[in-house]
């Protein structure tokens, strides 16, 4: 799988993906990751990628020509299965949208900056258009990043063991439940006894319980869909 990301900060999103699992999927072959600036396709000698826009009002808008022609080029021997656009008022990114982009081959994700980009782009190419909760970043650069993760962390092969997505939050519309590790006392507080039984089916379906007991008291609203 191929994700590439425009912007006009590319030094914001080097880190993310030189560690972890990120770092292991690129090394496996699993997923090349490529950052490409915006200012490449500047308008001018002096890397203007930005205007003032229509209307008045404080705040750039990212304009047309750059954001058409990278993408024209980007995509001139084969189309991207999707475009994403990383913006507040777009749909709350869901694990269920991480698993179906985690299918697709080849990726394009634009980071806006100042007010945005000019809606004609968001008309002629984008597909997809995601926002990771009702606040507002500097840019979308670290929203690319959360998407990216979300995204790659699931494709098969890059975890060590791949059944610890599927028990994972959202992926069965509930939480997880609660989780416990070594030592079996600590500071009073004891390992459920049933975690310790070696039981699986008994441990099972104490998950499931936990985990639809957590979800009814945190976020409801996932058993409402």
């Amino acid at each position: 799988m191929t994700i590439e990301i425009l912007t006009v900060l590319p030094e914001l999103l080097t880190s993310p993906f030189e560690h972890s699992m990120m770092k292991r999927a690129q090394e496996k072959g699993l997923l090349t990751i490529k950052l490409h600036t915006l200012r490449k396709w500047a308008i001018n000698k002096h890397g203007q990628v930005d205007d003032y826009q229509y209307g008045g009002g404080a705040g750039m808008v990212m304009m047309c020509e750059p954001l058409a022609n990278a993408i024209d080029e980007l995509q001139a021997e084969s189309k991207f299965d999707e475009i994403i656009f990383m913006t507040p008022d777009g749909k709350t990114l869901e694990q269920r949208d991480a698993n179906t982009l985690s299918l697709k081959n080849r990726i394009l994700i634009i980071c806006g900056h100042y007010k945005g980009i000019d809606q004609r782009i968001r008309n002629l190419y984008v597909t997809r258009e995601i926002s990771i909760g009702d606040y507002v970043l500097s840019g979308g650069e670290l929203a690319a990043a959360v998407l990216v993760d979300a995204i790659g962390r699931i494709i098969p092969g890059v975890l060590n063991d791949e059944t610890s997505a599927l028990t994972d939050s959202f992926q069965d519309n509930l939480l997880a439940p609660p989780v416990f590790s070594r030592p079996v006392e600590f500071r009073g507080l004891q390992v459920p006894p049933i975690l310790l039984s070696g039981d699986p089916k008994k441990i099972e379906a104490w998950r499931q319980a936990q985990a639809l007991e957590r979800t009814q008291k945190r976020r409801p609203d996932i058993l409402d869909q």
